[in-house]
């Protein structure tokens, strides 16, 4: 005998009498809005002014490159063009390019920028000198009891960023904070995080992307006052794929990621701990080593969990 009496369904397919299930929990769907802030840490010290400025100073180049077209004989050339002749110095002892050869600069011709040098110097095995060969220093050999040469240095130089005002509005009416919420305790508290949140999604974009008006950076009654990114400040060692000698691949290789990092290494000799790269260039860093990954057991040790 089917049932006639009142069933949950039987106001309607829109169950007008049932309450709703509606969790009290509203979870957070984006934990990692913010990785580079989060990387980078909390400043050290708070901005105490709306300019904020400092020094940046580099070392000499130890590096140029052969810039002559019309060199005879690669294997015995001794006087050449180079890029950059400020770089070298009598008794720089230079590397040819990825060979073995060593060669010992014996004079240097700023006004024709060239560099005469003795080939294969140390019996290192004499290599070719072409056109746009990168010759590396290796280091000065002094002679002693000469005279010092002539100073060298560089200029630092000033850099500068402006701060920048990030603000969002929040009201709520007081009949709003009066009733009872369905997951949230407090309105008004409630907009205040998420609106704090979308604020620190939108520092992390400017620290990046950020760029600063062309005129007044300061900022005046009608100029607002905008923030300079990283990607603003770098102006060396932008790859382009097919540029330069650097892959043509046109998604990310680990062929790319290598040379890109060798390249800053051999310019700056410095640690490189942190690569910011978006979620397709991260998906394609995973890959470089999904061919060598492993994945072993949590436990290796097993018992018989039948009882007889």
């Amino acid at each position: 005998m089917p049932f006639s009496g009142k069933a949950t369904y039987s106001a309607g397919a829109t169950l007008p009498e049932i309450a709703e299930d509606v969790s009290d929990l509203i979870a957070i769907n984006s934990p990692h809005d913010t990785p580079l802030l989060d990387a980078l840490g909390d400043a050290a010290r708070p901005a105490r002014s709306t300019v904020h400025e400092w020094l940046e100073d580099t070392l000499l180049p130890n590096e140029s490159t052969v810039d002559d077209a019309s060199i005879a004989n690669p294997a015995t050339e001794t006087t050449f063009g180079v890029a950059d002749v400020g770089v070298f110095r009598a008794g720089d002892l230079v590397r040819n390019g990825d060979s073995e050869e060593i060669m010992l600069v014996t004079a240097v011709n700023t006004g024709a920028a060239t560099i005469t040098v003795t080939r294969a110097y140390g019996g290192t095995t004499v290599g070719t000198i072409v056109d746009d060969r990168v010759l590396r220093i290796v280091g000065n050999a002094a002679l002693e009891g000469a005279d010092a040469d002539s100073a060298r240095f560089t200029a630092r130089s000033r850099k500068v960023n402006y701060t920048q005002i990030f603000s969002a509005t929040v009201e709520v009416s007081g009949s709003e904070l009066a009733v009872r919420q369905i997951g949230v305790a407090d309105e008004l508290e409630y907009q205040k995080a998420q609106r704090t949140r979308e604020l620190i999604r939108d520092l992390e974009n400017s620290v990046i992307n950020g760029v600063a008006p062309a005129s007044d950076p300061q900022g005046t009654s009608t100029v607002r006052r905008s923030m300079r990114g990283l990607l603003s400040f770098i102006s060396t060692h932008v790859f382009e794929p097919g540029v330069d000698g650097f892959p043509a691949d046109t998604t990310l290789t680990e062929e790319q990621l290598n040379l890109a990092l060798r390249t800053i290494w051999n310019s700056s000799a410095g640690t490189i701990d942190l690569i910011v790269v978006g979620g397709t260039q991260k998906r394609a860093i995973n890959q470089f080593v999904a061919s060598s990954r492993r994945f072993t057991p949590a436990s290796d040790s097993f018992k018989d969990m039948v009882s007889t």
